[in-house]
């Protein structure tokens, strides 16, 4: 009797997810060229998705201009844009199942309160368990609650792509943390679990400033039944006083002319240059010799890199 066939792999389906906060800079466009690169020499596919579930922080026009630098650094995405603004009931439909099992419960913590808690391995503060069996009677006649979820014993370990073995004991170095916050805003950690399991990403590249946040997804996964999908996170790129580039510490946007930061990006990443040719010309040319080019063994397996001075100072916001 012949052996049945062995069960394809899953089709790669990769995913860059900025937050609408303000435009895209440098350090934004690393984590792009890298997800798109990886997606598009698997041959798959690669999605855009607006990541606007803290309402608050997000800025009017912000999204158009990210969406119109993507496409000017000649970036092509698979279908259409998804966005988590709009997408709250997919989030509360999880978050009940949560419920119903009993992994989850209301917080009348305040910030204030929390500051006060010891801080774990990652520099977080851990959540003292404060509200676990029910809220303390001085803190009962508060009206705004959060969502917790219950962490228990768990233990993550994964292996990424780039940065190695990881593992994280989440009541130790997190505690028990929040899903929904006490705004009714559904928090980031659950929405991008349920985000990557609908559109079925089955990689996900990004900064490596999200390594550690990378356990509690996986410990939401496990407990909504979604498969974990392979993750790689590559070196973010810092200022020349170490911080990550980001819109709070004022990274500037990219120059209208997106080609010489492409290819720094491509040197940041450790990518191997041509040989004899000369460097590409132009943006389609970089693209279509990127793709063939890619090689995520020789990322650098670091967490950080600073980033080419033109791109991270404030001279640049000249450009």
């Amino acid at each position: 009797m012949n052996a049945p066939p062995a069960a394809s792999a899953p089709r790669y389906r990769g995913r860059f997810a900025p937050s609408p906060t303000g435009p895209l800079h440098f350090g934004s466009l690393v984590a792009a060229v890298a997800s798109c690169c990886d997606a598009r020499a698997a041959r798959g596919d690669w999605l855009v998705r607006i990541e606007d579930v803290d309402l608050p922080r997000s800025r009017p026009g912000a999204e158009a201009s990210i969406l119109d630098a993507l496409e000017r650094c000649g970036f092509e995405w698979d279908g259409s844009v998804v966005r988590q603004s709009e997408r709250a009931e997919l989030y509360a439909a999880a978050l009940e199942r949560l419920r119903a099992r009993g992994l989850v419960y209301e917080c009348a913590c305040s910030r204030r309160e929390l500051e006060a808690a010891a801080p774990g391995a990652g520099g977080e503060r851990v959540y003292p368990g404060t509200c676990r069996e029910g809220i303390p009677a001085d803190r009962a006649v508060r009206p705004a609650r959060a969502m917790r979820i219950r962490v228990d014993r768990a233990r993550i370990e994964f292996t990424d792509r780039v940065q190695g073995p990881q593992a994280q004991d989440l009541a130790r170095d997190v505690g028990d943390f929040v899903v929904r916050r006490a705004d009714g805003l559904f928090a980031y950690q659950l929405a991008v679990v349920v985000d990557d399991d609908a559109q079925g990403v089955t990689h996900v590249v990004r900064g490596a400033d999200l390594l550690v946040s990378t356990p509690r997804q996986i410990h939401l996964q496990r407990l909504l039944g979604y498969a974990p999908p392979s993750y790689m996170h590559v070196p973010i790129a810092i200022d020349a006083r170490g911080e990550k580039l980001s819109k709070q510490t004022r990274a500037p946007a990219l120059p209208r002319d997106a080609l010489p930061a492409l290819l720094a990006v491509w040197r940041l990443l450790g990518q191997p240059l041509p040989e004899g040719t000369g460097l590409p010309a132009s943006v389609p040319e970089f693209w279509s010799w990127a793709f063939a080019a890619w090689n995520p063994g020789r990322l650098p397996p670091t967490a950080m890199l600073p980033a080419p001075a033109r791109f991270e100072g404030a001279a640049s916001r000249k450009v």
